[in-house]
C-alpha cells in the first residue's frame, strides 16, 4: 500500500504529462494565454490532481468518482491536443506522443476503479 499519491505510478504518469503539456504551451502565442493555454494546463494538471483527491478518500465510492473525475480531465486535455494541432499550434508527433500516455494512463485509472468496484 502506498504511504503518498506521489507513490502511486498512475499519479507519477499524470505529473509526466502535466509537465510535458507545461512545456508544449511554452511555445503557444500570448494571444491563447486566456484561452488555449490556460485550458489545457489546467485539464492536465486536474488529471493528477483528482488522482491525489481519490487517494486522501476514505469511502471507495468516493475514491472511484475522483477517479472518474481524473478521466474526464484525460478526455478533456485530448480534446484540447487535437484542437492545437488542426489549428496548427502542435504537430501530429507532439499530439502523437502525448495522447499516447494519455490513453495508457486512462487504461490505468480503469484497471484501478474496476478492482475498487470489486472490493
Amino acid at each position: 500500500m502506498y504511504k503518498s499519491f506521489k507513490e502511486m505510478p498512475i499519479w507519477q504518469d499524470a505529473m509526466e504529462i502535466a509537465v510535458k503539456i507545461f512545456l508544449l504551451t511554452e511555445k503557444l502565442p500570448k494571444k491563447e494565454d486566456y484561452s488555449l493555454t490556460s485550458q489545457i494546463r489546467r485539464s492536465a494538471v486536474s488529471i493528477s490532481a483528482n488522482i491525489a483527491e481519490a487517494f486522501g478518500r476514505q469511502h471507495i465510492k468516493d475514491k472511484i468518482n475522483f477517479y472518474w473525475f481524473s478521466r474526464g480531465s484525460i478526455t478533456e486535455t485530448m480534446s484540447h491536443l487535437e484542437y492545437g494541432y488542426r489549428v496548427n499550434y502542435f504537430s501530429k508527433d507532439e499530439v502523437s506522443d502525448i495522447n499516447k500516455k494519455l490513453e495508457v494512463l486512462n487504461n490505468n485509472i480503469n484497471k484501478l476503479i474496476k478492482t475498487l468496484n470489486n472490493r
